[in-house]
């Protein structure tokens, strides 16, 4: 008589039992699943680029991006499918215990039958394929819209359930880790799709919260600006620079070391004997390419020609601006204009943004050559000489 086991190398009639009665576990039990297939990358033309691949089939096992390993125009199924699966339904709480709102188990980790998924898709869950979960559609969200919004989850990662192995040792159930999915690239085709058979709005007109996202991200921007429309400190409407009748030199006065009327305070001419030499403050980025008090000043990429003492000129040639003094026959600099707006779309002229992307050109020895090419190599040696 044969060694009793409960392992057959082949799938008998005892795990065929064992799969039936999971299958009617997952049929009584279990929630409807809308599946859109991932079938490969989109091979339109206009998604193909020189540096990435334009496949001519639609295969799953294709990577669009080799460096990043990612596929970003990715193709679905217009088929959807149904099936049925089971998973543990948890509360999404914010953790607390560091800085900001983070959430924890904003994730759904969703157990499958293997054999009734094959026969539904016709092959197994991969990463990339999407759920629709009807059961968790939102009937009366706030907002215009006269339909229940879906939920929709992405497959991350696809395993064999440590509980779907039975006694004889075979898997009966993947595990699928999912994650909800977000306005972006990958997901277009199916976000693209009509909400309603009737409307015009897409799935991404009623579910993308990026219009909303990028509204809050200008406003505050705009507040940004309004708060500190450059770098650096501002230091001008504090003080008044007083100077010292004795030595010509600034010094830092406040209103309330005087008087309590602020208009007078840089009026008085008592104390403001001549024009202040320096702006009298130290620190990061104060630097405006303004003359202290608020003095008149020329500018130019040249020197007036005939300039007088204490007379401030802001040179436009410099990167950065810089401002000068004259005194005792020459021109002294003061400062450079180092502030700047915050923003993008400030041309900041400095030496470093100058050296960076630099696609300048110039004419050497007959020969136009590009500024950030090697000096060696835009004078190399002339045959004719």
């Amino acid at each position: 008589m044969p060694r009793l086991s409960l392992y057959k190398p082949e799938r008998g009639n005892d795990y065929k039992f064992i799969d039936r009665q999971v299958s009617e576990m997952f049929q009584v039990g279990g929630t409807d699943l809308y599946l859109h297939k991932y079938i490969g990358v989109n091979t339109s033309e206009a998604n193909a680029t020189a540096d990435q691949p334009n496949y001519s089939t639609l295969d799953v096992t294709n990577i669009q991006d080799l460096l990043l390993l990612e596929n970003r125009d990715r193709k679905y199924d217009a088929s959807i499918y149904k099936v049925r699966g089971i998973y543990s339904v948890q509360n999404l709480d914010f953790n607390l215990s560091q800085f900001g709102l983070f959430i924890d188990n904003d994730t759904i980790f969703m157990t499958v039958h293997i054999n009734d998924w094959i026969k539904s898709v016709g092959r197994k869950p991969i990463s990339g394929d999407v759920f629709e979960l009807p059961h968790l559609k939102d009937e009366f969200a706030l907002n215009d819209y006269m339909i229940a919004l879906p939920r929709y989850f992405v497959i991350e990662d696809v395993s064999r359930a440590s509980e779907g192995f039975s006694q004889t040792w075979w898997p009966h159930l993947y595990r699928l880790k999912l994650k909800k999915i977000v306005d972006s690239q990958q997901f277009a085709d199916i976000l693209d799709q009509p909400a309603t058979e009737c409307g015009t709005e897409t799935l991404r007109d009623i579910l993308s919260t990026k219009g909303r996202e990028l509204e809050i991200n200008d406003a505050i921007l705009a507040q940004a600006e309004a708060d500190a429309p450059k770098s650096g400190y501002e230091t001008q409407q504090f003080y008044t620079l007083a100077v010292d009748p004795n030595t010509g030199k600034p010094t830092l006065e406040t209103v309330d070391q005087t008087d309590e009327d602020a208009s007078n305070t840089g009026l008085d001419a008592s104390r403001i004997h001549g024009r202040a030499q320096r702006s009298g403050y130290v620190g990061y980025l104060l630097g405006d390419g303004a003359p202290p008090n608020g003095y008149e000043f020329g500018h130019g990429i040249q020197f007036p020609s005939t300039p007088q003492k204490d007379d401030y000129f802001l040179r436009t040639d410099f990167a950065p601006n810089r401002l000068f003094r004259y005194a005792d026959g020459r021109w002294i600099k003061v400062e450079d204009s180092v502030r700047h707006t915050l923003t993008n779309t400030d041309n900041r002229k400095t030496l470093k943004t100058g050296f960076i992307n630099n696609t300048t050109t110039n004419t050497i020895a007959g020969e136009t050559v590009e500024e950030r090419q090697a000096l060696s190599k835009a004078l190399k040696p002339r045959a004719d000489l």
